[in-house]
């Protein structure tokens, strides 16, 4: 090997290994699923049911459609419409936030709090998927007990609450462990006095 040959391989850069993905976007086929899943099972009950029909399954369960074109408990769907772009603005502007968030965070710290964060970040997608192309959300997943209704919802709704109450869990489980350190690091109280 010659001299000029020996100066180019030691300028090529050593082979390196494929590096992990950062922080915990390795959640992030969760949130794909969610999506599916949650699309899935619109477009199975959208082609089954029309517009407002009840499906009784249990005492307390039935599948009613509907389209709600509003948020959460059909907050804003009597608008004019502009609440269309603003839930998907709102949706896309969170969900991006989300994917920084993932990637920010420790590879192997706070598991849970991943979780429900890739959780959210399916629902609140699946649910802009619905409005970019119908304009309204599609709801189905129906509960109730005598008088009382809970508004119908759908999977993306229940990933949405779901992961949101891993962040709450995990926010309590890292304050306690948080305040036990605290305690343990603290040094004992003299006996001066």
């Amino acid at each position: 090997m010659s001299s000029t040959e020996a100066d180019v391989t030691d300028e090529m850069p050593p082979k390196t290994r494929r590096r992990p993905a950062a922080g915990q976007v390795r959640w992030l086929w969760l949130s794909a699923l969610v999506i599916v899943i949650d699309q899935i099972s619109k477009i199975v009950v959208s082609h089954h049911m029309s517009l407002f029909q009840s499906v009784p399954v249990t005492s307390f369960f039935r599948f009613t459609l509907l389209h709600n074109s509003g948020a959460a408990f059909s907050f804003l769907a009597g608008a004019s419409g502009w609440q269309r772009w603003f839930f998907i603005c709102l949706g896309l502007v969170i969900s991006i936030i989300i994917l920084i968030w993932l990637r920010r965070m420790p590879r192997h710290d706070r598991r849970l709090l991943g979780i429900g964060i890739a959780l959210v970040l399916g629902g609140a997608l699946g649910n802009v998927i619905d409005r970019v192309a119908y304009g309204y959300v599609i709801d189905f997943i129906d509960f109730f007990y005598n008088n009382w209704h809970f508004w119908p919802f759908n999977v993306a709704d229940s990933a949405i609450t779901t992961g949101a109450a891993l962040v709450i869990l995990d926010a309590l489980i890292s304050s306690r462990k948080k305040s036990a350190t605290q305690d343990n690091s603290s040094p004992p109280p003299s006996d001066e006095g």
